[in-house]
């Protein structure tokens, strides 16, 4: 499955409820004992209360960004979309084999969803409003957002928050995010070690559709970015990222609109990699000017882009690696 494949899945969620909504198959049962605690209200990114008769701990989700909260929360989710596919990018929050494959992350299984006795259900904010409705007259539903360009780790904060209410786990969010903290702390002062703050990177993905090589930026506005921005580092990308995710397009002769900058970008061994491969005798690629100077560096696999505050701390060591290199 090619990058751009799993990213429109973020944005493609809608299909999958618009397309599994119509079963009819009731629940097999509800949650499983969930201790002495109380109800639990909480308010997510639609703005709508949704209330739980106790923090949920029988919860499946739809998006990476979901799955991985709630691992790093400590609470093993009972149902997850590609988990193949998530092995293969998401590293930092490893499932223990318990969970069932729900589906593609835009066509889960309605009728899988219903047979897992779930308190919740975790999707991402592309999910359509009447097909919310369907899905949660059977479950709760709690949305979060994919990301937020105008503040990438708020964003994130906010969606690891509100799961973490919903399953009890407030006080692991807490911990999670001084950690988290903590890390971006250090981080930084590597970078000044190095003698890197203020130095700019253009961090980037590419995909292939057709033979033709697409690179996606990741400009100020990605979460990836912003984690470089805490360390001193700043993005070289000139033009603006899409809303959600800070992503925008380029092919290869937009590279030469970047001076001999630290050129760095994330593929994976299970999809391929298109500056290695595709563009690796291609004239204008090696002509470039960070090309020429050997500022081109592959970060490890399996760090996932869009996750939560673990993905991104090892994108910190994968920062600092890299200016070592």
């Amino acid at each position: 499955m090619r990058i751009t494949r799993m990213i429109l899945g973020l944005t493609a969620a809608a299909t999958f409820f618009v397309a599994a909504c119509g079963t009819t198959e009731e629940p097999t049962s509800n949650a499983a004992a969930t201790g002495e605690a109380g109800p639990v209200t909480v308010v997510d990114s639609r703005g709508k209360e949704v209330k739980l008769p106790h923090p949920a701990k029988r919860v499946a989700a739809t998006e990476w960004n979901g799955v991985e909260h709630l691992v790093s929360l400590g609470v093993m989710p009972v149902g997850v979309s590609d988990i193949k596919g998530y092995g293969q990018w998401v590293s930092a929050g490893k499932l223990d084999g318990t969970p069932k494959d729900i589906g593609t992350r835009g066509e889960p299984s309605l009728d899988t969803l219903g047979s897992l006795g779930l308190d919740l259900v975790i999707v991402t904010d592309s999910v359509t409003e009447g097909a919310l409705e369907q899905i949660e007259a059977k479950v709760p539903v709690i949305v979060i957002k994919g990301g937020n360009a105008q503040d990438p780790i708020a964003g994130m904060y906010a969606g690891l928050d509100v799961i973490a209410k919903a399953t009890g786990t407030e006080t692991k969010a807490a911990q999670l995010k001084s950690e988290f903290d903590q890390k971006l702390t250090t981080g930084r002062a590597e970078v000044g070690k190095l003698g890197a703050l203020g130095q700019k990177v253009a961090f980037s993905d590419a995909y292939v559709t057709s033979g033709s090589v697409s690179i996606r930026p990741y400009t100020k506005g990605a979460l990836v970015s912003a984690v470089f921005g805490k360390l001193g580092l700043e993005t070289a990308w000139p033009m603006a990222g899409d809303p959600a995710y800070g992503l925008a397009q380029a092919d290869v002769e937009g590279l030469t609109q970047l001076p001999d900058v630290r050129f760095w970008y994330i593929a994976n061994n299970a999809d391929g990699d298109p500056y290695q491969q595709e563009l690796a005798n291609n004239a204008i690629w090696k002509n470039l000017p960070f090309v020429k100077s050997g500022k081109v560096h592959r970060f490890p696999d399996s760090l996932w882009m869009f996750g939560g505050p673990k993905s991104m701390e090892q994108f910190v060591d994968a920062a600092v690696g890299a200016l070592k290199n």
